[in-house]
């Protein structure tokens, strides 16, 4: 089932053509990668994706961004609400300079919900399924910035699964983690997408192979292949894409 279509996206910092006519369809259910080198639209495209590029200035976008059917861009859509059905994890952790409960909870407080014996069992869930509960149970009213950088990611990913979104985008979410962290990180991803869309950008090439399954190629703003991640790696259609995947260039 496709959660998410793009059809003709392109996009304009103002002289700058970022994104030429983007044709994807990410799939519900699967861990979708994006791959290229730096400055190929990667992260531009993944923010258009729940609309957080709309505050930078001079940008044009045009085309069409389907969530679950509905244009994104339409301008009866509301943006509060796109963004807490595809919630965004950046590439360096995040935390509120507040505790670890107050970050869970902060964006079901933002939606009206007031009732603390409900969000104290939202706040259990989300920690649960970040897969930092047992770490912080016991010290949820310490700062959350007191948490180790791999521990604040996942508190992150936590504050967005509180809002029970449906697509979950992360901007490089391990390049600022050691590697225990980002295989703590890749393995929650693996449980995550059984339940949400996970589309992630990463420039490890061994990350995408390991945890994705499909994977989009972006070179100098276009869209050069998109297939099965197995496919992109063992034989890709594109001579471009086999020359980054086996280091030629990026």
């Amino acid at each position: 089932m496709t959660k998410i279509i793009t059809e003709n996206l392109h996009l304009h910092y103002g002289e700058n053509h970022a994104l030429r006519g983007i044709d994807l369809n990410i799939h519900a259910n699967k861990i979708t990668a994006l791959i290229g080198p730096s400055g190929c639209g990667k992260s531009t495209f993944l923010k258009t994706l729940n609309r957080m590029n709309d505050s930078v200035p001079n940008i044009k976008i045009t085309g069409k961004v389907l969530l679950d059917g509905e244009d994104i861009y339409d301008s009866t859509v509301d943006v509060t609400k796109l963004r807490k059905k595809a919630g965004m994890v950046f590439q360096s952790p995040n935390p509120f300079p507040m505790s670890i409960y107050d970050n869970v909870a902060y964006g079901l407080r933002i939606h009206g919900i007031k009732k603390r014996v409900l969000i104290d069992e939202i706040v259990e869930r989300s920690l649960q399924g970040a897969a930092i509960w047992d770490e912080v149970k016991d010290r949820l009213r310490t700062p959350a910035l007191a948490l180790s950088g791999g521990q604040q990611q996942r508190l992150c990913i936590a504050r967005t699964l509180a809002v029970s979104p449906e697509a979950i985008l992360m901007d490089e979410p391990t390049s600022a983690l050691d590697p225990i962290s980002t295989m703590k990180i890749e393995e929650l991803m693996s449980e995550l997408a059984k339940k949400y869309t996970v589309v992630i950008v990463t420039h490890n090439m061994q990350q995408a192979a390991r945890i994705s399954d499909y994977t989009a190629f972006f070179l100098l703003g276009e869209m050069i292949e998109y297939d099965k991640t197995n496919n992109i790696f063992a034989a890709p259609k594109d001579q471009r894409t086999e020359n980054y995947i086996t280091g030629r260039f990026g």
